[in-house]
């Protein structure tokens, strides 16, 4: 099969197809999204080797649940042990032997054929569009804020960051609290927030502080102290941003403001789905552009110019 290989540089090759063990299916991935945690894995996040991409539309090809076969599905990454002690707690996100998507010990969605478990899979409605039902992980992670944050529809929000992620936790957010702005650099990408009624505000602008909830999606480093300048004392700040390097700070204070920081990864595809599907979560002004898996460089070219919000792959009809 083709497939955007990831060995130190990225590269179109020709790979073996991937044979599915127990449990798992083989699917025909029919479009993937680029996202920046991606863009970080080529700049040696995780330190990952192999086929990249976790953010899929596939059919189902093999599978031993005959009800999956034929199927449009999209896919939680994280594969889990289910014996280990964070399996036992109901935590399997946090698996010690899990491995992740194109992100972690699993070839991803960049190719032409990926395997999952069976039990990663979600259906896809028939009236979701490909474009769109691509959006279900990015969606799914800025619903794990919900589960983590307990947010007052009185609640002042801060969402720091206009890229998909930014855009998807604003929406999300909108819909428990009207009291908030997403804060971005760029002018033509805050816009898409517009028809949505959602307030916006240019990165260079003054923010008040005090927010009860900020959210770090800018895809920096910079990105935490500047939440943390912005959130009131006993606030919450959540951590979105996966980047490959480091970063000093003070931390002296979130411990005088007593600020709670949560980190917020992976989250749930069915309300996800559910909202793509109905049309809560807009997302198709935010594809950028579409291009064939074998011109992977220039899209993640276009993925990293700036001039970009979600670059889709496409492997087949």
């Amino acid at each position: 099969m083709n497939a955007l290989v990831f060995d130190g540089e990225p590269r179109f090759a020709t790979v073996p197809k991937p044979a599915p063990g127990p449990g798992e299916a083989l699917i025909r991935v029919r479009c993937a999204g680029i996202c920046n945690t991606d863009i970080e894995i080529l700049r040696g996040y995780m330190g990952f080797a192999g086929i990249p991409g976790h953010e899929f539309v596939g059919v189902v090809e093999e599978a031993s649940n005959g009800h999956l076969l034929g199927k449009r599905v999209v896919g939680e990454i994280n594969c889990v042990c289910g014996a280990c002690p964070y399996c036992e707690m109901e935590m399997p996100n946090h698996c010690s032997r899990r491995t992740v998507l194109g992100i972690q010990g699993r070839d991803g969605a960049f190719a032409e054929y990926l395997v999952l478990p069976e039990e990663n899979l979600h259906l896809v409605p028939d009236e979701l569009p490909d474009e769109v039902a691509v959006f279900t992980e990015p969606a799914a992670a800025a619903f794990r804020i919900l589960e983590q944050v307990e947010i007052d529809a009185a609640d002042r929000i801060i969402v720091l960051g206009d890229g998909k992620l930014g855009l998807l936790a604003a929406q999300v957010l909108w819909l428990q609290a009207k009291n908030l702005v997403c804060v971005g650099k760029h002018a033509w990408k805050l816009a898409l927030l517009e028809p949505l009624r959602i307030h916006t505000a240019l990165a260079d602008e003054f923010i008040e502080p005090g927010a009860e909830v900020v959210v770090e999606a800018t895809g920096s480093a910079a990105g935490l102290e500047r939440a943390l300048r912005l959130v009131r004392p006993e606030g919450v700040v959540v951590l979105k941003t996966t980047v490959a390097g480091t970063s000093q700070m003070d931390l002296s204070l979130p411990v005088i403001n007593e600020v709670q920081i949560v980190g917020s990864r992976c989250g749930p595809f069915r309300p996800a789905l559910e909202a793509l599907a109905l049309g809560t979560l807009v997302v198709r002004p935010m594809i950028t552009a579409t291009y064939p898996l074998e011109e992977a460089d220039r899209a993640f070219e276009h993925a990293q110019s700036g001039n970009a919000v979600k670059i889709v792959l496409r492997m087949s009809e």
